[in-house]
This record gives structure tokens, sequence and C-alpha cells, in this order.
């Protein structure tokens, strides 16, 4: 009985963290639906793969913001083909006991702390690359386990 109630305080611990706020001009984390490149849920059919992150809309330059408190752990390299380098940028992130990636954001800087609502940086131009695209940041856990529970 006891591991039973331990195991279900985890689970309404983890319920509990939600993201704020990450970009600038979409306070309520909008998601991107469907557009000419997809979707941007997770799962999503992507050809032969299916979409391991939870894509938020947010316009090309806007401003990034830090959804609670994190450690920077680092630059992303999104992608290995050369024709996607105007938006191959991204950042490790870690806070509230969860480990994740942002792709397509230009940080400012790639270590140290930031408080939530805090810039990270900027989002990427993702029309030059995928023009009609609804452009946004591509939230990924670092398991790559479904991050749509937190929003």
């Amino acid at each position: 009985m006891r591991q039973i109630l331990v195991l279900l305080a985890l689970v309404c611990l983890c319920d509990a963290v939600k993201f704020g706020r990450l970009c600038e001009g979409n306070p309520t984390n909008q998601r991107r639906t469907s557009d000419r490149w997809g979707q941007g849920q997770y799962g999503a059919r992507r050809g032969d793969r299916t979409h391991k992150g939870l894509d938020i809309v947010c316009s090309d330059g806007a401003v990034v913001y830090a959804p609670f408190d994190v450690t920077l752990n680092g630059r992303v390299i999104v992608y290995t083909d050369p024709a996607k380098k105007a938006i191959n940028d991204g950042i490790n992130l870690r806070g509230e006991n969860l480990c994740f990636k942002l792709f397509y954001v230009r940080p400012d800087k790639v270590s140290g702390t930031l408080r939530k609502g805090e810039r990270i940086g900027v989002l990427l131009p993702m029309q030059t690359v995928y023009p009609g695209i609804t452009s946004h940041v591509h939230v990924q856990m670092c398991d790559k386990s479904d991050p749509t529970g937190y929003f």
C-alpha cells in the first residue's frame, strides 16, 4: 500500500509541472496544428518516422523565454543537412526535474542559469527553409518522451 501511495505522489508531482510562456506573442503556448509541412503534435507522421516533439507557435525573430527556472546545458545541432543551416541551432535545458531541448532557437548563451520568463534567445528564420510552415519552437524531451502533458 505504501508503494502505491509513493507512486501516486510522484505522478501528482509530475502532473503539476507546466511550461510557462515560451514565445513572445504566444502567451498561452498555442500549438502548431496542420500546415503544408505536416502537423506539430507529438507522434505525427513525418514520412517514415514520427515527430518526437511538440511544436509551439512562434514568429520568426520572436524572443524565446525560459518556461521556468532553467540551467542551460549547451547548444543543440538540429540537422546534418547544410541546406537547413539557417535554422540549425537550439539549446539543451534542465529545470523542474525535466531535461528538454528547444530547436530552431539562437540562444544568447549556452551555459549558466535563467529565471522563469528571462530571454533564452530568438526564433530562427523558419520561413527561409520551410516557406509557408507555421513557425514554431520544437520542444523535445531528452528521452524523446511525449512533452504534451507539460503544456
